[in-house]
């Protein structure tokens, strides 16, 4: 018996280091898939999640125009704020409203357009599916907002790189404090943006 034990432990040993080894690897891999939903976000990287449809039939595209927000989101101090300074922005461009949508965005997006230009860019567009991700914070006391939408158009107002009647969006939104209220501000030019056909 005592000539069995020391080739037993010579064995177990090798056994335990592996399962040791195996059950490590496991837990890494479980909490990098489980943080990778987590992390901050980072400049030109967006997640490739489409709103789901509530219903088990195909779904009238572009979904509904109420702005969901995700509990990551909701969970940010501002929230409620954000989440309605989007509902206004979305529901002026459903409305064909500028009068309503020059209040949801600062002063420099404004200047980058009329109301005649505006009016033709969205004359038949029509957004829905929008989900508020994440909020983060960004220079000057802004925030940047990964929002994902799904939009219908007529081709001509589709890009132009992107001819489709029906585009699933994700991209990062910036946001600015001013007139009392958080509004949508410019997007600066290279702004990775995240696009799909319907």
């Amino acid at each position: 018996m005592s000539a069995q034990s020391p080739s037993r432990q010579r064995w177990l040993i090798p056994v335990l280091v592996v399962v040791l080894s195996v059950t490590v690897a496991g837990g890494l891999l479980a909490r990098e898939l489980y943080h990778r939903g987590t992390d901050e976000m980072q400049p030109g990287v967006l997640p490739i999640t489409v709103p789901s449809s509530t219903s088990d039939g195909p779904r009238d595209e572009p979904g509904p125009a109420r702005v969901e927000i995700t509990p990551d989101a909701a969970g940010h101090p501002l929230g409620d704020a954000v989440r309605d300074a989007l509902q206004g922005y979305f529901d002026a461009l459903n409305a064909k409203n500028y009068g309503m949508w020059s209040k949801t965005v600062t002063r420099a997006r404004l200047e980058q357009t009329t109301p005649a230009l505006w009016k033709q860019d969205f004359q038949s567009t029509k957004d829905g599916s929008i989900l508020l991700y994440r909020i983060e914070p960004g220079a000057q006391n802004s925030l940047r907002v990964l929002v994902g939408f799904t939009s219908t158009q007529s081709l001509n107002e589709a890009p132009r790189d992107f001819q489709h009647p029906c585009i699933r969006w994700r991209l990062v939104l910036p946001m600015k404090f001013e007139n009392g209220s958080y509004r949508i501000d410019t997007v600066e030019s290279g702004t990775t943006t995240e696009h799909e056909a319907c």
